[in-house]
């Protein structure tokens, strides 16, 4: 009897072991997904509800400006001020949050000056949620429970209320936070359960349009209707104005919202609802952005043991998901860039490009997996150009900001067009060149003396104008020669050595320079001065990736240039120094913080010393990103932070982002697999990997040895298996009959 217990009872073990063998194969990757990352610290990311690249961004707004607010929400607060339907991921710079809702009763009416005497709750994160596509809170002051999911173009709300003869529903058009300002609103009230109206503001995007169809699931009793602070009957048009919807609700009961919107027009944010949330079943809604948010994250399949890595993995390629995002609405209009509404032929029209952090990283991951929504972006870009005679530089909801330096549209276009996606590549190269020939942001100067020189304005930039310039005609130089245009070819390849000309020989450094041709006198290479676009001299040293051999050559070879670099990891900030707010995630010199720094951990394999570049990227891996609030050691910047992360775990980078190569690192997992659009699979596997066990010892492609420290983008898109062993030790003696070189191209 004893006998058959025991045996049963392993039976049971047996099968529970093999049920949840199963379980845990079958988990969702959405599961691993952790919204939160990024939302304390300096990350400046938000936690609500969105689907890949969507128009709508619905998110928790703390209603108090300020650096850390950006996002609209902050992980330290511990109040809400309501819900709006637009934010921005990872930015500095603070603008949206277009049509904010609350949900309110009887139970608490205290107001504050720090959020403008709006409304608001107290919240708890212990009965706060989010996962891919939902968000949910309780506002603890009135015992109201609410829920966020969001299709493409609207958002839906969910709110529980308690039992209370005087439940509101709350919508202000007047809400501004930070940048932000509105210029004119409007509210009408259509029926019992319909509200439209448009809300247009200037901030950062300095025309703003946002055009929205609200839908609710039960008729209101009664409304108040303001324009600026008076009361007014049926519709509202002002700078401020906002409705107070009234209900009597019982105990447990929903109301659900829907936010349709466009930036064209009211019947495009009125088909937003009609297509993509005819219905009022949450849940439905719910399921449907999960699935969206499942589909995209199958693309990388990863395998590990380690739970916490794998967290941080999927998360990060989902925060690489939330920017750029759509701009045309159902009927393919949107705001275009010239003020005027314009329609997409053919194509989605997206925008959010944050282009000077992205071309990196983000854009290249993009190639990999979603070349078609990479289509529409260079449509999209071409749009822009279109539109106002020049490529986007950081273009906002149909505006340039002109942020940042560079014309950084070129490599993303230029690396898109050898890679094999589908645009007009005769009028992308007329776009990168007439941007290139521009004669505003000092290119004009630039294109006269071969750099840009000091002058007195606060930003100057200029060593970082004159280095983002040179790379990007470096690549126009390459989309010459592939379109046969001998001419531009050899001119546009003359400029990219532009570099040289802020080089300075006996600092070693890139230095700034008056237009009369001599150096800055005091230069102290740490220091941050207007010089250098949000780093240092150390930081943008190493910012010639068209070029890595030659700006080795001018260090003073292989052996100088490697004491270099290892003095970039090991030069630490004195407790004097001032560090800037985005000098952040620092090893020495190196601030992975910022975009700037990115590529340099890969260099030495240019040097032949790749044990070093292996050292460093697990090194920035382990120490950079966490799971939790404060997970990122800077601005995420729309998706570069997040696509550093998920490119060097998979083990490899493009140092030149649209050369077609990927540098390798140090792969973080035991095995990944890349399902690609064409069907095909490329896994990555690492044999004997670990935390201790982070040297290379030996690569194989398909089953030969690889005798190379890259891979090309064609390797990836043929499928296959790419297998690294790993090791304890370094190994220095492999050999290594091709290199990485800037010579090589696609």
């Amino acid at each position: 009897m004893q006998k058959h217990g025991f045996i049963l009872i392993l039976l049971m073990a047996q099968l529970f072991s093999c049920t949840q063998k199963t379980y845990i194969a079958q988990e969702k990757l959405t599961t691993f997904v952790n919204p939160f990352v990024g939302t304390d610290g300096p990350g400046n990311t938000y936690p609500g509800a969105t689907v890949p690249f969507g128009m709508v961004q619905l998110s928790p707004d703390i209603g108090i400006p300020g650096w850390d607010r950006i996002a609209g929400y902050y992980y330290q607060d511990s109040i809400l001020s309501g819900f709006s339907h637009m934010h921005l991921t990872g930015t500095g710079a603070g603008d949206l949050y277009d049509i904010l809702v609350m949900p309110t009763n009887s139970r608490f009416s205290k107001r504050i000056a720090a959020n403008n005497f709006k409304p608001f709750s107290s919240f708890s994160h212990e009965k706060e949620k989010a996962s891919p596509g939902y968000y949910s809170v309780e506002l603890l002051d009135y015992d109201i429970q609410v829920e966020l999911t969001s299709t493409a173009r609207t958002g839906i709300h969910k709110y529980t209320f308690p039992k209370d003869s005087l439940s509101q529903i709350h919508i202000d058009l007047g809400y501004a936070l930070n940048w932000d300002a509105p210029v004119d609103t409007y509210l009408k009230v259509v029926n019992q359960t319909t509200i439209e109206g448009y809300r247009k503001s200037t901030g950062w995007a300095r025309d703003q349009r946002v055009y929205f169809k609200i839908a609710l699931s039960k008729p209101f009793n009664n409304y108040q209707l303001f324009q600026n602070d008076t009361l007014v009957m049926h519709s509202a048009k002002g700078k401020n104005t906002r409705i107070i919807l009234n209900y009597n609700t019982s105990e447990g009961e929903t109301i659900v919202l829907k936010t349709g919107l466009s930036t064209a027009n009211l019947d495009g944010a009125r088909k937003s609802i009609a297509l993509e949330a005819p219905h009022f079943d949450f849940e439905s809604y719910k399921s449907e952005a999960n699935s969206l948010w499942e589909k995209a994250l199958q693309k990388i399949k990863i395998e590990t043991t380690d739970r916490n890595k794998k967290s941080i993995f999927y998360t990060m390629l989902y925060q690489s998901m939330l920017a750029p995002t759509l701009l045309s609405d159902l009927n393919n209009k949107y705001k275009g860039a010239n003020d005027t509404i314009m329609k997409a032929h053919q194509f989605n029209r997206y925008d959010t490009f944050s282009l000077w952090d992205t071309y990196r990283a983000a854009h290249p991951l993009y190639t990999i997996l979603h070349p078609n929504i990479v289509s529409d972006m260079i449509k999209s870009m071409l749009a822009h150009y279109n539109e106002t005679g020049l490529l986007p530089v950081w273009s906002l909801q149909g505006n340039e900001t002109n942020m940042m330096i560079g014309y950084h549209a070129v490599p993303v276009i230029v690396d898109a067009y050898f890679k094999g996606i589908e645009f007009n590549y005769d009028l992308a190269f007329e776009a990168c060149k007439a941007s290139a020939m521009d004669d505003s942001r000092q290119i004009d100067v630039y294109k006269q003396i071969g750099y840009v020189p000091i002058d007195g304005h606060h930003e100057n930039w200029s060593v970082s104008k004159t280095l983002e310039y040179a790379y990007d005609d470096w690549c126009i130089a390459m989309f010459a020669k592939a379109l046969h245009k001998p001419e531009d070819y050899h001119y546009f390849l003359k400029r990219s050595n532009n570099w040289r000309n802020v080089y300075d020989g006996k600092s070693t450094f890139m230095r700034p320079k008056y237009k009369n041709g001599e150096f800055i006198e005091h230069f102290v290479p740490k220091e941050y001065t207007p010089y250098f676009c949000e780093s240092n001299a150390w930081q943008y040293m190493w910012n010639v990736p068209q070029n890595i051999e030659d700006l080795i050559k001018a260090v003073g070879g292989n052996d100088r240039f490697e004491q270099k670099l290892d003095s970039m990891f090991s030069l630490n900030p004195l407790p004097e120094d001032r560090l800037p707010i985005f000098s952040t995630g620092m090893i020495g010199q190196y601030a992975h913080g910022n975009e700037p720094s990115h590529h340099v951990g890969y260099l030495y394999n240019y040097i032949d010393r790749p044990w070093k570049t292996q050292h460093r990227i697990r090194q920035i891996l382990e120490t950079q990103y966490k799971n939790e609030p404060n997970g990122h050691c800077g601005n995420e910047d729309c998706g570069q932070m997040s696509s550093w992360y998920v490119l060097s775990a998979l083990g490899f980078y493009p140092v030149n982002p649209a050369q077609g190569l990927y540098s390798f690192g140090s792969p973080l997992f035991d095995k990944a697999t890349i399902n690609l659009d064409n069907g095909k699979r490329f896994i990555i596997e690492a044999n004997n990997n670990s935390i201790d066990h982070k040297y290379i010892q030996s690569i194989h492609l398909n089953g030969e040895a690889l005798d190379r420290n890259y891979i090309t983008h064609q390797d990836i898109l043929a499928g296959g298996i790419l297998i690294f062993n790993m090791g304890h030790q370094p190994v220095k003696e492999r050999q290594l009959k091709k290199g990485i070189s800037s010579k090589i191209y696609h």
